[in-house]
């Protein structure tokens, strides 16, 4: 009795571990591309601890760049199983400075934003394409884009849903 549970609770562990593998999402811009980031020196082993990429610090004019979206949520509505969908975040920097975005990453792996990697001058207008893999999935699902910048906040979440069917004779997950 005490193995077959052992053996339940390591299968269970294991479903919760893999159904979801993060995949690294993103690239993290260097302290050299965007002017005044403050990085952390916590290491252990080679290993940055930081959860988080590098921080930008307060501009020294006061000025900040401001990311302002169409939306901040898209709806898939329905779709299958298996179905690959994207969307793309429309916004323009109506700040006073360049926008910086540092880092995106998706709440899982299934989740992978794309966003411009150069400077965001006050008054132009960019995308963030978010690309959602329902493969596995079912049901509702919604899912979040996490993106680092060098606004006052520092931080935008953007969010995307859907309601996934399986279609019939798939195994279900």
């Amino acid at each position: 009795m005490i193995k077959r549970m052992s053996f339940m609770l390591f299968m269970v562990l294991f479903v919760i571990t893999t159904s979801c593998k993060k995949e690294e999402a993103s690239s993290n811009t260097s302290a050299t591309e965007v002017p005044n980031v403050v990085k952390s020196p916590a290491k252990l082993g080679g290993v940055d601890m930081n959860a988080e990429p590098a921080r930008p610090a307060p501009p020294a004019d006061g000025k900040y760049p401001v990311l302002t979206f169409d939306t901040k949520e898209h709806d898939f509505g329905q779709i299958t199983q298996g179905d690959k969908v994207t969307y793309s975040f429309k916004f323009k920097n109506t700040g006073e400075a360049d926008l910086f975005i540092l880092s995106a990453r998706g709440t899982c792996g299934c989740t992978i934003p794309e966003y411009p990697k150069e400077a965001v001058k006050p008054g132009e207008s960019a995308k963030i394409k978010v690309s959602f893999n329902s493969a596995g999935k079912r049901g509702e699902t919604g899912k979040s884009v996490f993106l680092t910048c060098n606004t006052k906040e520092g931080k935008e979440e953007l969010k995307i849903k859907s309601n996934i069917n399986v279609p019939e004779g798939a195994t279900k997950k």
